[in-house]
């Protein structure tokens, strides 16, 4: 057994987890983990069967100032310069929204409905780490995508992850608003998007981490939080082929809200709203009409 007072990486854990537990963290050990597994260059399991190592002073030094920057707020994505989506891992920095789980059921969608549709042609609308574009492309090797984004800088973030999974041939990226870039280059067999989502005066109320940190662009939707899902829809239409797929992530409570923006433009048959496990609503989905 160590000396009591050599900081090993089980002790460095376990003190790190209660510090950042009271500094409010929702996930105080899996963020002591992967910022101590990212110091050490270890994949984070293998922090399980190294407990008893001394850690020495630099790699110390090194996690301590990652610590203080997750306590203060900075999201461990960030920290670490990149999160696994779709059991892929995507370099991310302050440029691009850190992608999520729930948005992993834009993918399984796609995947699903392109089953049978060979080499299909699709826009990514707002790709920031061109997480869902770079996933599809993989696992759907015959597609060949448009990705999107208003922000260069996102789109460097994306074509870096493209490069990373060999999928640069299949993705073209684009600067621009919307489907804007897309107008003449359709019709195109799905349009999917994470769009920026949340209300305006909600801001102020997400989690520190993420109204600090993450780009505004990629979270303001307008006052009711449905304003790029109108211009969306209403460009969608024209752009996709009849039988076409329209793929949007939606907030938990925007089911009703966006389902009647896709219903109300008359050009596409609405498909039963995509539930989690928990039965929230995650992924609202339309057929172009012919």
């Amino acid at each position: 057994m160590p000396p009591e007072d050599e900081w090993t990486i089980l002790r460095l854990l376990t003190w790190t987890a209660d510090f950042l537990k009271r500094k409010g963290s929702g996930s105080p050990r899996p963020d002591a983990e992967i910022l101590l597994a990212h110091v050490l260059g270890y994949e984070r399991v293998q922090l399980y069967t190294h407990y008893a190592d001394v850690v020495g002073d630099r790699g110390r030094s090194d996690y301590r100032d990652l610590v203080r920057r997750r306590a203060e707020g900075a999201p461990v994505a960030y920290l670490v310069g990149r999160k696994e989506f779709y059991s892929l891992r995507f370099d991310v920095d302050p440029a691009v929204l850190i992608p999520r789980p729930e948005t992993e059921f834009v993918v399984v969608e796609f995947l699903d409905a392109m089953k049978a549709v060979e080499a299909p042609t699709a826009v990514d609308v707002g790709t920031g780490s061109g997480c869902i574009a770079v996933a599809c492309a993989r696992f759907k090797p015959d597609a060949r995508w448009l990705a999107v984004d208003l922000s260069a800088d996102a789109l460097a973030v994306a074509a870096g992850n493209a490069r990373r999974h060999d999928v640069s041939d299949r993705i073209e990226f684009l600067q621009g608003d919307l489907l804007a870039p897309a107008v003449d280059r359709g019709p195109f067999d799905a349009i999917v998007s994470n769009p920026p989502y949340v209300a305006s005066a909600e801001i102020d109320r997400l989690d520190a981490d993420v109204k600090d940190h993450e780009p505004a662009l990629a979270l303001d939707g307008g006052p009711d939080g449905l304003a790029v899902y109108r211009r969306l829809v209403e460009r969608a239409a024209s752009l996709l082929k009849p039988g076409g797929r329209l793929i949007l992530e939606i907030g938990f409570d925007q089911d009703e809200a966006v389902g009647a923006l896709v219903a109300e433009s008359g050009a596409f048959e609405l498909l039963p709203t995509v539930r989690d496990l928990q039965n929230l609503a995650r992924v609202v989905r339309a057929v172009r009409k012919a």
